[in-house]
């Protein structure tokens, strides 16, 4: 649980950057807020040392060439580059005019000081800071040829510098070797300053953890921005090593399938679209596709430690637990659902033939991660009282801001133990399976729903109605869980449970503290509670007589990325940044002073 806890804040820290480093102003207001500097700032500031039309002719021009330069560079030069589309290359340009104003702007001051020619100096300086930034950017993320780059990287501020030239060539005595001297020096100054820094950036990866720096932080950009995911999974695959992957599989079956428990013993992380984290919907949307029933993909008692490498690695899972789950469910006979407490540990049970569906929550204290040991132990104990299989979930159900499950570990297994001890004690009767899934439009990925719904699962045991609801989501806020309790028990069930699949689907979308948002924390609880009102009384109005069947099986040869690979990738994404806002000032620093003292040879 040590490592569980370092893992996911290794990855916490890793994410938080992305956040907000990719929060841009739409097309048409950085076309505006363009305009506005070289038409409005740049020519008023050019008006103070020429007062004449040409000082506006040169804002307009330089708003045109801006344009023209980055639909060049975002067509042409870097078309098939994902990145650099025009939004994305005229933000760029948006935030280098920011820069180049303020110089333009200082020196317009200092000039009526001490000189027209400051004001050209520091503009001078300005289109070094720019040609220096726009170096920065193409080289860390993009992965064009590097003439490609170079061209990207200088079309614009040089175009723009040009439009100076002609500017000042109408002041007498403004233009002279030195200034053209300036323009062509610095960028190579601009260039080894650059590359002084990211080679001490890719330095640290291989120095301290073995990993390519800048094409896994590349790819890591490529994903947050373009929602590319192979690049980074290219990564994975390497980085990775094989597993056998368990999974158990609970069906019901009536005349034809009526629904299925999938539990694979893989964490659906890390984030957002890579690797696992769309396992749970990849799962049910593909089990539902082939047998014509409803599915679910509860989270089983394991951590970050197997990570699926790919969506490849998804298909194995989803193909051979199709290619398994065509077996004849023979059991019918069911025992009621029964629950156990042991300080702040819950666990409830359902037997199925000779299978137990258990199941853990600590709520409304944080229930995370749980190690796969809990589970063998459980498994053990089941065996114990003659079952010969166990379906074992965590609810991950409930979460705030003090994460102590550790400490909860022995009392989760005496309230597993207790909770079998009641399960087996239970007079086993026919049964019906209800189920329905809905998929709520007012949630969405960022608001913390996976595409896999809400579904409901209701067993009958006589009279006894228990709702099983399975929320496509990671964790839920604390408290929420009774609250849709009691809506289950208002509408008529005797028992219910809810859980989560702990997608990692919803990661990495929204800023804050986690990455994410909870089951609740940002949805209207009123509606959610109404969402699952509603298919749970779908899923009863469909009750049959079932049967139920439990296979496990193995899927073997599967890549995976564990805790060790993770947290390496996540910490050095982490430190990479880190690194660079240190190293930033003394390197930028010294290039300042030598493109300073290069200006004051003239």
């Amino acid at each position: 649980m040590e490592t569980e806890h370092s893992l996911n804040h290794s990855m916490d820290s890793a994410k938080k950057h992305y956040s907000s480093m990719f929060f841009l102003p739409s097309y048409r207001k950085t076309l505006l807020a363009i305009a506005v500097i070289c038409i409005a700032g740049v020519s008023l500031s050019s008006f103070a040392f020429l007062p004449s039309i040409s000082s506006l002719a040169l804002g307009i021009s330089l708003f045109t060439i801006t344009f023209l330069a980055d639909s060049v560079t975002s067509k042409i030069v870097l078309k098939n580059d994902p990145i650099f589309l025009m939004r994305r290359t005229l933000a760029l340009s948006f935030f280098c005019w920011l820069f180049w104003l303020f110089f333009i702007a200082v020196g317009v001051g200092l000039g009526f000081a001490f000189g027209w020619l400051l004001w050209v100096k520091l503009c001078l300086l300005g289109f070094a800071t720019v040609v220096t930034l726009r170096f920065i950017v193409f080289s860390a993320t993009s992965s064009a040829a590097k003439w490609r780059l170079l061209l990207s990287t200088l079309l614009q501020p040089t175009l723009c510098i040009v439009a100076f030239l002609v500017f000042w060539s109408g002041i007498p005595n403004a233009i002279s070797w030195q200034i053209l001297l300036f323009i062509f020096i610095s960028p190579i100054i601009g260039y080894l300053a650059v590359y002084l820094l990211l080679s001490s950036i890719d330095r640290l990866g291989k120095s301290t953890y073995s990993l390519p720096a800048l094409p896994l932080f590349r790819a890591f950009i490529l994903n947050w921005v373009t929602d590319q995911n192979e690049p980074l999974e290219k990564h994975l695959e390497e980085m990775g090593e094989d597993a056998d992957i368990e999974v158990t599989l609970l069906k019901f079956d009536a005349s034809k399938p009526k629904a299925a428990i999938i539990v694979p013993l893989v964490h659906p992380g890390p984030f957002k679209n890579i690797g696992s984290s769309l396992l749970p919907s990849l799962l049910k949307h593909g089990f539902e596709k082939e047998f014509g029933c409803d599915a679910c993909v509860p989270l089983g008692i394991l951590g970050h430690e197997l990570d699926l490498a790919s969506q490849a690695q998804n298909h194995k899972i989803v193909s051979q637990v199709i290619a398994s789950a065509r077996f004849e469910a023979s059991a019918g006979l069911a025992s009621p659902f029964v629950s156990a407490t042991d300080e702040f540990a819950t666990s409830s049970c359902q037997i199925f033939g000779d299978t137990a569906f258990l199941s853990f929550s600590l709520a409304p204290k944080t229930t995370e991660d749980l190690p796969q040991e809990l589970g063998r132990i459980v498994l053990e104990e089941a065996k114990k009282y003659g079952l010969k299989k166990a379906v074992i979930v965590n609810t991950h159900n409930s979460i705030n801001d003090i994460v102590d499950t550790e400490e909860h570990l022995d009392a989760l297994q005496r309230a597993a133990s207790k909770c079998l001890q009641k399960a087996v004690t239970q007079q086993t009767k026919p049964f019906m399976v209800g189920a329905a899934t809905v998929f709520p439009k007012e949630f969405s990925l960022k608001a913390g729903m996976g595409t896999g719904g809400i579904t409901a699962i209701v067993v009958q045991v006589e009279k006894q109605k228990t709702a099983y609801i399975i929320i496509d989501g990671n964790n839920m806020i604390s408290g929420l869980r009774e609250k849709l309790l009691a809506t289950l028990a208002s509408v008529g069930f005797d028992e219910s449970e809810v859980f989560t699949t702990d997608t990692h689907a919803v990661s990495a979308l929204v800023t804050g503290r986690r990455g994410y948002h909870p089951v609740g924390e940002v949805m209207d609880h009123e509606l959610l509670a109404r969402y699952i009102g509603e298919v749970a009384k779908k899923a009863e109005a469909n009750l049959e007589a079932c049967k139920a069947g439990c296979i496990q099986f193995v899927v073997p040869q599967v890549r995976v990325i564990g805790e060790e690979q993770l947290n390496s990738i996540s910490t050095l994404v982490d430190k990479a940044i880190v690194k660079a806002k240190q190293i930033l000032a003394p390197i930028f620093g010294l290039e300042g002073l030598v493109l300073i003292l290069l200006l004051m040879l003239f």
